[in-house]
């Protein structure tokens, strides 16, 4: 199992800043290839399903997700998510944690992976590439423009 972390920091507000990481739909815009597909109604919570599906045409798979745990931020305690992955391809977890840093909000994201047909040998390499991607995802989501 690959397992990682992303600590970031920005000005936003902690409620802005969770609001922006957990919209679901706009994940996609800092994933290459990807396009998220909410399956559940709004408002996202506990027992939320979103599928990510990752690729080109036929060359592509699907990473679903359900939110098992859903803390939105409140002033004195940390908001945070739990997300259970449950693909044929991608299994795991993550967690968003986002809390209140000075006058803006740290971010903390949580990954284990495991990627069927990907031998453990490799799962630094996973962590590595999870780092990359997600922590690409967390910039864009949280950039001033967002």
């Amino acid at each position: 199992m690959a397992l990682f972390r992303i600590d970031r920091r920005t000005e936003l507000a902690p409620d802005e800043a969770w609001r922006r990481l957990t919209d679901w739909e706009r994940h996609g815009d800092g994933v290459p290839l990807t396009r998220i597909v909410v399956r559940t109604a709004p408002p996202a919570g506990r027992g939320t399903v979103f599928v990510a599906r990752t690729g080109l045409g036929r060359l592509c798979f699907e990473d679903p997700m359900e939110i098992t745990r859903w803390q939105p931020p409140v002033p004195g305690t940390p908001g945070r998510c739990r997300l259970e992955k449950r693909g044929r391809a991608i299994r795991g977890w993550a967690e968003i944690e986002v809390g209140a840093a000075g006058a803006g909000s740290y971010v903390v994201w949580r990954e284990e992976l495991r990627v069927r047909g990907v031998p453990g040998t490799l799962d630094p390499l996973t962590a590595v590439a999870g780092r990359l991607v997600f922590g690409r995802a967390a910039r864009v989501l949280l950039r001033d423009d967002g």
